[in-house]
């Protein structure tokens, strides 16, 4: 049996890596504006961060900007994973470990989207993690 069988094609984690990096640059670009002061505080961490006219309290806004940063290097980690970009501060070895940590993470902040008050939280941002975390799985899974 061909040992390569097995294993995706470089197209597919490559692809796989285009979405999940896009993916979770969206949600950067979502908490960034939530850092910033939209008016959209109602539609994350579960509805309970406090608000004054759907913006998030200062604490909860910066709370929002480390999670951009986050997102940011995350989807730098994926797309470095995938071959989109060439990766010279972190081991390889990290970043492939680190994608498969991303996907577990992902999976697991889907089941608490999924639980959110909000049909943003629960519908969209279920849906954007959910997705995320199965591309993030296929490129982990690269040769």
């Amino acid at each position: 049996m061909d040992p390569q069988a097995n294993q995706p094609s470089e197209a597919k984690p490559r692809l796989a890596a285009a979405g999940a990096a896009g993916l979770l640059c969206s949600v950067a670009a979502y908490q960034t504006a939530l850092a910033a002061g939209a008016p959209l505080g109602d539609t994350v961490y579960g509805g309970r961060a406090p608000t004054t006219e759907g913006v998030l309290d200062p604490a909860w806004r910066f709370a929002s900007a480390g999670a951009a940063a986050t997102l940011g290097f995350a989807a730098w980690m994926v797309a470095a994973r995938g071959g989109l970009v060439r990766n010279r501060f972190l081991s390889d070895r990290f970043v492939r470990n680190g994608t498969w940590v991303l996907g577990g993470l992902l999976a697991a902040n889907t089941a608490s989207n999924l639980a959110g008050k909000h049909p943003v939280e629960r519908w969209g941002m279920g849906s954007v993690t959910a997705t995320s975390s199965a591309l993030c799985f296929v490129v982990a899974r690269r040769g």
